[in-house]
């Protein structure tokens, strides 16, 4: 059961990025524990498996340089194109914007924090609680050729997927030694990747 399980995870991935995301929902299907499904009568109906595709694009004012210094950070995330779920997600986003004292030389440190997704399901007039995900989320960074991988761990508090587990994935450039030097860096953008499990 666990095998069809993972075979119907990774059926439902979307290509993004190669095999890589394909590997990274199933590695998120083995390692949360995804079981097969009890009978309908069992269970009550819940959405099945989202995944998303997107950007992340992070601005910091001022530039973060090798000294800690007050940053004020502005994360923007923008999701493309969902999949799966309950077909309703067509696409989706998130904004933040929090103050931290911090340098390129912290940029790699573990985090806590509270974060809402907002979904567009095509239906028109005021949003409402189910047309986001508030979720509690926990993540760390690594450097690894170029780039500061943030892999986001987490589970929906509220709203749409309440009690799914969720894995994010986003690798933004790493600030180079020049960028640390001088002005300091002020902005970077990469892909994401997120799914709702």
């Amino acid at each position: 059961m666990l095998l069809n399980t993972l075979l119907n995870a990774k059926k439902a991935s979307v290509a993004v990025g190669g095999q890589r995301l394909r590997v990274v929902a199933l590695a998120a299907a083995v390692l949360f524990g995804v079981t097969a499904p009890a009978p309908a009568s069992a269970q009550p109906r819940r959405p099945g498996l989202l995944q998303c595709e997107g950007t992340e694009s992070v601005s910091y004012q001022p530039g973060v340089i090798l000294k800690a210094r007050p940053i004020h950070i502005t994360i923007d995330g923008r999701f493309a194109s969902c999949a799966g779920g309950d077909g309703a997600v067509k696409n989706g986003g998130y904004h933040e914007e929090f103050t931290l004292i911090t340098g390129c030389n912290k940029l790699l440190e573990g985090f806590r924090s509270r974060r809402t997704y907002t979904w567009n399901t095509g239906h028109s007039g005021p949003r409402h609680t189910s047309d986001s995900s508030t979720a509690d989320i926990s993540g760390s960074s690594t450097a690894a050729v170029g780039q500061v991988v943030t892999p986001v761990t987490g589970t929906v508090t509220r709203g749409r997927f309440q009690g799914h587990s969720l894995l994010q994935v986003i690798p933004l450039p790493q600030p180079s030694a020049l960028q640390c030097l001088t002005d300091g860096l002020t902005g970077v953008t990469g892909v994401t990747t997120l799914t709702i499990f």
